[in-house]
């Protein structure tokens, strides 16, 4: 599975780390940005390139991306078509968010998320499968509604 990262400077750090990380969990990696360190970068252009990617080829595969709240990103994110981003603080959420929702961008905090939860989160995102009950697809579908709307 093919997964997407994007992040602002407050999310470039762990941002780093996280690719390696899944890497080393046998996934491919994809850097969509920021490229290097910039304190004058603006987390919606990481957010939307993401975003893109995964709104044209949802199943091919994810995303993650990291700002400081992690709010932003998530809020970008979501303006997408076939797009649901899960801001994300705890494994328990994130499990969740794809189990139920089958959530396939990550929004992650930098500021508010130590390296080790992070891992944690990231780890659960990837590895658990959408519930794909009736309850589960026919709210997926409202939402494709609304979006077609």
């Amino acid at each position: 599975m093919l997964i997407y990262f994007g992040a602002d400077h407050r999310g470039f750090r762990l941002k780093e780390l996280l690719k390696e990380f899944i890497h080393n969990q046998g996934y491919e990696v994809l850097d969509l940005g920021a490229s290097r360190y910039d304190e004058k970068d603006d987390y919606p252009d990481f957010a939307a390139i993401v975003a893109r990617k995964i709104s044209v080829g949802s199943e091919l595969g994810r995303g993650i991306l990291i700002c400081g709240s992690g709010v932003g990103v998530d809020i970008v994110a979501n303006k997408f078509k076939n797009v649901r981003c899960a801001f994300a603080l705890s494994t328990d959420q994130i499990y969740s968010a794809r189990h139920d929702d089958d959530a396939n961008v990550l929004a992650l905090a930098a500021d508010y998320t130590s390296d080790e939860d992070a891992k944690k989160i990231a780890e659960i995102f990837l590895a658990t499968k959408f519930g794909r009950e009736e309850k589960y697809q026919r709210r997926l579908s409202k939402i494709s509604d609304i979006e077609n709307a």
